[in-house]
């Protein structure tokens, strides 16, 4: 918990300069694992060029995007051996890239290229094949581009039913859930301002239903110890409190009685929005890392994209 609190006040104190960065975007970079000779360090060189592809569109991806994908598969077509020393292989790799809703399995974009590699083995041929990829290609931008626009279709038409979903997630007090699904919805699509508003009223939902349990939690621990130890414990539960939930000025009173008593040993400061900074931005981002944060203890299923080979 302690984590999430100090992940949450430095996301809120730089939200201006991130914002400004990149905004995320529904899609997840993934690899098919298509093993030997396909090298793992080639894997992880090719997520690397893919997520450049999206943040050349001033985007970042989410990996707990679970519908949309950005993948690529290269497949030797030819190779020959060159005599040595030492023995190398020359190989033609077919380079193919898609953006993908592996849900309904379909397609929304894809772009093919050939190169020609050359290595001590086929491994190494991978390798400078991936190194070959350029993010800057205006064939390849133009790629991603017609994803995105797919996407966010997707999204404008769909938007009355993911609406439906996120109520009755949040009906069902499954907040985080909710949240992770409403802070997904790209702000490129037309009905963005309506998942902003539905955000807002989610995450106000959201904070009330914690504060009143983290707010009893933090007066227990320091009626049973009020020292030092109990206001570290207590300490713990009023750093789950947002400054716009209901409670929050008990808690602050609460907070207020603990640091007189013990100001000495209590090295801590309530939950608070920064002065000077669009305070949507800052409730927004916050909802966002409470999704985060639900999205990374769900089980991640590899994605299968075996429908995209007979293609």
């Amino acid at each position: 918990m302690k984590k999430i609190f100090v992940f949450l006040m430095i996301a809120t104190m730089g939200i201006g300069v991130k914002a400004a960065e990149l905004a995320y975007f529904p899609i997840r970079v993934e690899i098919a694992d298509v093993g030997e000779p396909f090298p793992s360090a080639g894997a992880i060189q090719l997520t690397n060029k893919l997520n450049m592809l999206l943040t050349k569109q001033g985007i970042a991806s989410m990996d707990s995007q679970e519908q949309f994908a950005l993948t690529a598969f290269v497949v030797p077509q030819t190779k020959t051996v060159l005599p040595g020393p030492p023995t190398q292989y020359s190989e033609e790799m077919e380079m193919t890239f898609y953006v993908c809703d592996v849900v309904n399995k379909i397609v929304f974009a894809s772009i093919s290229q050939t190169v020609k590699a050359i290595g001590t083995t086929e491994g190494r041929c991978y390798m400078e094949a991936i190194k070959k990829i350029d993010p800057s290609n205006k064939e390849m931008q133009a790629f991603i581009e017609r994803g995105i626009e797919k996407i966010v279709a997707y999204y404008d038409d769909q938007a009355d039913r993911i609406f439906k979903e996120v109520e009755m997630k949040a009906h069902l007090h499954e907040y985080g859930a909710a949240l992770a699904q409403i802070t997904a919805f790209p702000t490129q699509s037309k009905r963005y301002p309506e998942a902003v508003a539905l955000t807002q009223r989610v995450f106000d939902k959201y904070q009330d239903y914690i504060c009143h349990g983290n707010l009893q939690q933090a007066r227990t621990a320091w009626v049973q110890e009020q020292n030092a130890r109990g206001a570290a414990i207590a300490g713990e539960f009023l750093a789950e409190i947002y400054p716009d939930a209901g409670c929050y000025k008990e808690a602050q009173e609460l907070y207020k009685e603990i640091h007189d008593k013990v100001s000495a040993d209590w090295k801590f400061e309530m939950k608070q929005y920064q002065d000077g900074i669009d305070l949507e931005s800052q409730r927004i981002d916050a909802a966002r890392q409470v999704g985060i944060e639900y999205g990374k203890h769900q089980t991640q299923q590899k994605v299968n994209f075996e429908f995209l080979r007979g293609l």
